[in-house]
């Protein structure tokens, strides 16, 4: 289980009780046709599957601790994901702060209230922060906190689309 930090001059990283030795490559496609790459750690388990072993910033549809199949691509130069295998049940948003997360600020205290709910994250950095909702979690308990807090934030995994297959 990822644990919940503080945010320092070093941001908090997820991490499991094995260190990741491996690194997946995502290409998230933008509107413009162009992609953002991100390169997640992970542990290789077998058969080009890795577990990740920290929350997306940019990939969607993935989450801490997922099982995905990434084989070796020569032009990238890494693992390169091609699907999920097994999901964890964990699931991510992203929040995007205003001010900068310091100790007792608003943003902060938005935080620490995702904390409190069971919640963990890691930080790009102090504005912007992936937060993991473990399988226990309820996301709509989260989901209902965030609006509440006026917060600015997005689904990842699950998407939105994914949540509200039915409302399209």
């Amino acid at each position: 289980m990822p644990t919940a930090c503080r945010l320092s001059q070093t941001l908090g990283v997820m991490s499991s009780d094995q260190s990741p030795s491996s690194r997946v490559l995502f290409r998230v496609p933008e509107e413009d046709g162009s992609a953002q790459v991100e390169r997640l750690w992970a542990s290789h388990v077998g058969d080009d599957c890795y577990r990740l072993d920290n929350s997306p910033f940019y990939a969607y549809s993935v989450s801490w601790e997922d099982v995905v199949y990434a084989p070796f691509d020569n032009d990238e130069g890494h693992a390169t994901f091609q699907r999920v295998v097994s999901k964890s049940g964990n699931r991510t948003i992203r929040i995007f702060f205003d001010l900068p997360v310091e100790a007792g600020n608003t943003s902060d205290v938005v935080l620490q209230g995702l904390v409190a709910l069971g919640c963990s994250y890691e930080g790009a950095n102090r504005k912007y922060l992936s937060i993991n909702i473990p399988p226990v979690v309820e996301l709509d308990a989260v989901r209902s906190y965030l609006i509440e807090a006026q917060a600015t934030w997005e689904q990842a995994d699950p998407t939105n689309a994914e949540l509200f297959q039915n409302d399209a």
